[in-house]
């Protein structure tokens, strides 16, 4: 996992409009980026819930917000439009920014082992660079969290 004080990797994926976005879009302001493991099941669906209950708070800090996964466009249209999501959903089936912010790992649950997104957010300052990392966080409370890093200066 990248480490607070890294250069952010930028990357270019599709929003749920069929838009390219690219990180360095947002150069001069601040980024959360979150990494999930997928739409519509009910650890993502309680994550994306709360960032839009706080999405107010982090544009009074001029905050964007994104989320990414491995979802195609359509399902992040279909999932930000049953919710009323009102931040960036980008898809990334390549797995080009999920790598390269090494959130793909190995996984285990009940004694199974498989790949895939551990849930992880990263704030990202003006200039690009990495100012928190957030590896396995809970789904119910990583907006407050982030929220209170951002109030500390990270």
């Amino acid at each position: 996992m990248l480490n607070v004080g890294s250069k952010a990797p930028d990357f270019t994926l599709t929003d749920r409009e069929g838009r390219a976005v690219s990180l360095s879009d947002f150069r001069g302001k601040k980024v959360v980026i979150y990494f999930y493991p997928k739409d519509n099941t009910p650890g993502c669906t309680r994550q994306a819930c709360a960032f839009a209950g706080a999405y107010a708070a982090f544009r009074e800090r001029n905050v964007e917000v994104i989320g990414i996964s491995r979802d195609s466009t359509a399902s992040h249209q279909r999932f930000a439009e049953k919710y009323s999501l009102p931040f960036i959903l980008l898809s990334d089936p390549e797995r080009t920014a999920i790598e390269a912010y090494d959130v793909w790992q190995e996984k285990k649950l009940y004694g199974k082992v498989s790949w895939g997104i551990v849930r992880s957010t990263f704030i990202v300052d003006e200039e690009g660079m990495i100012t928190a990392v957030m590896p396995k966080v809970k789904p119910d409370t990583n907006a407050a969290e982030v929220l209170s890093a951002l109030d500390a200066g990270k």
